[in-house]
């Protein structure tokens, strides 16, 4: 680890019981000439302590940094496909960092404007629901080809390593994050005479741009799903989304590849 990578910010929900756990590795940290600063825009490293979750919030509360390397730190029983360390294994992760026994791993992610006005970044997905007991009616463009009219509960569009969640609970692939490109997947679609939709997730290259423009029927205050955030919008009339030229970096063990870690997830 060089020396610009020294200033270190742990970002995690405090509790007593957490804060115990955490002092062995603060301590740990500091005796290996590490900085633990009190301000997330004072780090070039950090650490999100408590599973995909928490990792997904510290990359969105810092603002999708370009200009630091995110480390993911998992608690027992908790999930971890972004985390390659456990917290009760500490003394490992300063020692790899301490031996460069790590490798930055870049990960894709989308931005999503609304009503071309607000952008919005996701390392996970951006998810257009109806919030009202009733479908949401969408029309698809891909490059500004109107592609299929979708009635249903609502869209789904992934990044390669946001395919392993919400994603995959619909049926969606799971998609190599080497591959740049983002995945779209129904939520419960109707298919009739009226209606015609794909019926199947479909992958969409890096260059290509997604619109979804959103029927004012009814379900003008759709909710809109930014990774593990939600955003009740008023009057949502298209939502355009592309893959960003931003990535998130990480660290990653060297022996611990994605494919590694959704083996020991799921199989």
């Amino acid at each position: 680890m060089t020396d610009e990578r020294r200033n270190l910010f742990f970002y995690y929900s405090p509790s007593e019981e957490l804060d115990q756990k955490l002092q062995p590795l603060i301590d740990l940290a500091k005796d290996n000439h590490f900085n633990v600063v009190e301000e997330s825009k004072q780090a070039n490293i950090i650490i999100a302590v408590g599973g995909d979750g928490t990792f997904l919030q510290a990359v969105r509360k810092t603002g999708f940094r370009q200009d630091c390397l995110y480390v993911g730190v998992r608690q027992e029983n908790e999930a971890g496909l972004y985390c390659d360390f456990n917290l009760d294994q500490y003394d490992h992760m300063v020692d790899s960092m301490l031996n460069a026994e790590l490798e930055v791993r870049r990960f894709p992610i989308i931005e999503a404007t609304v009503n071309n006005e607000a952008t919005y970044y996701c390392l996970n997905e951006c998810s257009v629901r109806s919030t009202l007991i009733k479908s949401i009616d969408i029309d698809v463009y891909i490059d500004e080809l109107h592609f299929e009219q979708f009635r249903g509960d609502g869209l789904i569009v992934a990044t390669p390593t946001g395919s392993t969640g919400y994603n995959k609970s619909t049926n969606g692939a799971v998609i190599d994050p080497k591959l740049p490109c983002f995945q779209v997947s129904e939520l419960a679609s109707l298919n009739n005479n009226r209606y015609r939709t794909l019926g199947s997730s479909f992958v969409l290259s890096g260059q290509r741009q997604l619109s979804l423009k959103v029927k004012q029927d009814g379900n003008d205050y759709p909710l809109i799903g930014m990774d593990n955030e939600a955003y009740s919008i008023r009057n949502i009339r298209e939502v355009n989304i592309a893959l960003s030229d931003k990535v998130v970096k990480t660290v990653k063990l060297k022996n611990n590849t994605y494919w590694d870690r959704v083996k020991r997830t799921f199989l």
